[in-house]
């Protein structure tokens, strides 16, 4: 038994390691896409500003060459994929992750979705963090409101860079790529040729984006790892060929020499320099659609070695050559012997390709966890696979994206600008997540505050000093994505503090429970057959557009149900989890509240599915017997709302058979409900199940409901600040809010729902 258990662990480890290669090389074509077109465009950017000078003597290009390397091997190797890649969010990495890993361990937060009792699914399982003893920064971020600001508006200064990086990167990489035709042409050709193929393949990228990028992602992983496989054996045969001896430049001295003897122009470089590490954000970003092992695998054995190679090529051949005609024309394509240049070309802009793709696909999944958690407008959100999570497409921020990096092509036509700015959002993108990284090591991992301090000091100092370099060029094309981050930055905070705003608005007009019993069991208004969905932002109490509605309608709905959808600061909730079902008031009032929880990473069910979720956790609430001891209070005083967690909802079928024989259904009495409609609802109820006669006559109250069918009762608020208010307030609230309201999506559940079953009601909120 032994020798078999054994065997049977050894093949367990061996499948265990099959899978985690097989991730390794798909992560390939998604996360290193940008990585690995880099050094189309490092020394070209170092070269061309004019700072620095390629001379007999080599300091500068030796040194660009040990600064490229050291800064590849503290930042991306060192501190992303051995440090930041542990700090997790339930598998999820990401500015927002941190930020939401930060909140939950703290308790502090400003989105409204993580408030209230109950409202997180780790606390319910038993997965929240264990108490740790408080400390000064714990502390200081629980009782002082303007940290907790301040930390929201860090993590969305962060997120606004990275939309900006998708916005720079297609053009740098597709336009580096392109570039290589400079040497394939003669008389200036190229000037005329350049911009329009770029251009072209930039508009077919974006047009391509609604087919999903598992339709082709089988071809990312090949394309990638032949053009990381390419750019290495060049840099072998540059090195063998033109400098054995290049390996030297490694040496951290020669950093020293190259600052020493370029002083000032050697520090403005740095903003080139830098662009070596791009991708190493979307690499962590990226954490969710793989797992670390894998990502370490392919960044330490494939990646990482054939990067260092395609410098330590380009460096050897650079050695041995100054007779370029300018700086700009240092590059990738001069060290690529002439024999393969066509071919070494096409792979470079399948390679661009695959790179852009990869960082429009990560401005997705931010802004999908932007807009789970409050902080940007709700836009349309389609899953473009059914099987591989994280692929979606939002056409809405695909044709901004697209338009924004058209503009940038055509307006700076030329690498440096572009990766001038490039360079400016990707270094502060790094910087903040250092200092959330910081905060992680004390208030998650409960480590000292000295390791802390340690990892912020030392690649905060670094990071500081290429951020300096980047700024500096702010004249030179770096406006663009201070430009860019601005704008979004500003809708992020709008939304957020309106949504905000509206949300303490309706928990301060919500309607006491006394005044819903005061109606009796008619709520004092005529019941009309059907289900009637309310949906609202509260987990307690009864929202005053309910109070609104009946007192300017005479009927209402048989099934009133109170829907709140709430995104939780959890990557993911699990289904059983997902459905929380309560009653408000008396069993004879037939009115329901529900709160379903999403993670910021969760798909989103479409309206039929959610419908039949919804009836069967009501119709298993009502079975069994209202409560159980997974419920609790759900924040009101009132004993009336006790909310319960249903695992899984009561089945039933819907099928369109005629009225038969009604004796083979009385056989069944005890396990299905039949309506005599013509479309028939049943519940199946388990073996042996024994329900009385109030449970049974709710449950088939439901049943007629459900076949008569379900209207949506949308409430539409109309947000004006309040007399007296701030300037700022009212632009902030009374025109951009209500811009955006108008032109952003409706609820995610709602977006099939018929027009025919919806309907708006209207309130003035002053807030």
């Amino acid at each position: 038994m032994d020798v078999e258990s054994s065997r049977g662990a050894a093949g367990s480890r061996k499948k265990s390691w099959r899978s985690e290669l097989v991730l390794a090389y798909q992560s390939l074509g998604v996360v290193y896409g940008d990585m690995a077109t880099s050094p189309l465009y490092v020394y070209k950017s170092a070269f061309a500003g004019g700072d620095i000078e390629h001379s007999e003597g080599n300091e500068e290009i030796y040194g660009v060459l040990s600064l490229v390397f050291w800064t590849l091997t503290l930042i991306t190797l060192l501190k992303y994929v051995l440090l930041v890649l542990r700090a997790d969010d339930d598998g999820e990495g990401g500015t927002f992750a941190l930020y939401s890993l930060i909140c939950r361990h703290v308790g502090a937060g400003l989105l409204p979705s993580s408030a209230g009792a109950g409202e997180d699914p780790m606390e319910q399982r038993g997965g929240a963090p264990p108490p740790v003893p408080a400390s000064s920064v714990r502390g200081a971020l629980q009782q002082r409101r303007e940290l907790q600001w301040f930390l929201l508006l860090f993590a969305l200064l962060g997120t606004s860079m990275v939309i900006g990086d998708g916005v720079l990167t297609p053009a740098v990489s597709v336009f580096s790529a392109v570039s290589g035709l400079k040497l394939s042409m003669v008389n200036e050709q190229h000037q005329y040729v350049l911009l329009p193929v770029t251009c072209v393949i930039l508009v077919g990228l974006f047009a391509l984006q609604h087919y999903g990028t598992h339709r082709v992602g089988f071809l990312f992983a090949p394309i990638v790892f032949l053009w990381l496989l390419c750019i290495g054996v060049i840099g072998v045969y540059n090195i063998i060929y033109w400098n054995p001896h290049v390996y030297k430049a490694l040496s951290p001295y020669y950093m020293y020499r190259f600052l020493q003897k370029t002083q000032v122009g050697g520090w403005m470089s740095l903003g080139g320099i830098l662009l070596c590490v791009t991708g190493s954000e979307a690499m962590y970003a990226d954490l969710g659609h793989f797992s670390q092992s894998s990502i370490k695998i392919a960044f330490t054995t494939v990646v990482y070695p054939s990067l260092i190679l395609a410098y330590m090529g380009q460096a050897a051949y650079i050695s041995q050559h100054h007779s370029f005609e300018k700086n700009h024309h240092i590059g990738f394509y001069v060290s690529v012997p002439e024999k393969i240049r066509w071919p070494v070309l096409g792979i470079a802009i399948l390679a661009a390709v695959v790179g852009s793709q990869a960082i429009i696909t990560g401005t997705f999944s931010v802004i999908k966890q932007c807009c789970a958690l409050n902080c940007f407008p709700r836009v349309k959100i389609v899953h473009t696979s059914s099987t591989v999570h994280g692929q979606i497409y939002i056409p809405e921020i695909n044709w901004i994206l697209m338009v924004l990096c058209l503009a940038v092509t055509i307006g700076f036509r030329d690498t440096k600008h572009m990766a001038n700015a490039q360079g400016l959002a990707v270094i502060t993108v790094m910087i903040v997540t250092t200092c959330l990284m910081s905060l992680v090591i004390v208030l998650c991992w409960n480590k000292n505050v000295v390791f802390a301090l340690a990892f912020l000091l030392f690649f905060g100092a670094i990071e500081a000093i290429y951020f300096s370099a980047s700024l500096v060029k702010f004249h030179e094309g770096a406006w663009v994505p201070v430009v860019l981050s601005f704008i979004f930055l500003t809708v992020m905070c709008v939304w957020h503090y309106g949504t905000a705003k509206k949300y303490e608005f309706d928990v301060e007009n919500k309607v006491s429970i006394s005044w819903l019993l005061n109606l009796g069991p008619s709520l004092g208004i005529v019941r009309v057959r059907g289900i009637g969905l309310i949906h609202t932002e509260l987990v307690s109490g009864i929202p005053a557009i309910f109070s609104h509605f009946v007192t300017n309608l005479p009927a209402f709905h048989q099934v009133l149900v109170f829907l709140c959808v709430k995104s939780v600061s959890l990557p993911h909730v699990q289904p059983e989890e997902r459905f929380l079902v309560g009653r408000i008031g008396l069993k004879q009032y037939r009115l329901y509240r529900v709160v379903v929880r999403y993670g910021y990473r969760d798909v989103q069910q479409d309206s039929l599915e959610f419908e039949k979720a919804l009836v069967s956790s009501i119709a298993e609430f009502i079975r069994s017997g209202d409560s159980d001891q997974n419920g609790y209070l759900d924040g009101s005083d009132s004993p009336y709302e006790m909310l319960s967690v249903i695992s899984k909802g009561l089945p039933f079928q819907e099928d369109a058979e005629p009225d038969g024989s009604e004796s083979s259904t009385h056989k069944e009495t005890n396990r299905k409900l039949v309506s005599s409609r013509s479309k028939r609802v049943r519940f199946v109820l388990p073996e042996n199940a024994q329900i009385n006669s109030e449970v049974r006559s709710e449950l088939q109250e439901l049943t007629e409901a459900r076949e008569t069918g379900m209207s949506f009762i949308m409430g539409r608020s109309y947000m004006k600040a309040k007399s007296g208010s701030s300037m700022i307030k009212r632009i902030a609230i009374n025109f951009i809010y209500e811009f955006l309201t108008r032109n952003s999506r409706g609820p995610a559940y709602a977006a099939n729902v018929p027009q025919v079953s919806t309907l708006e009601v209207g309130m003035v909120c002053q807030v």
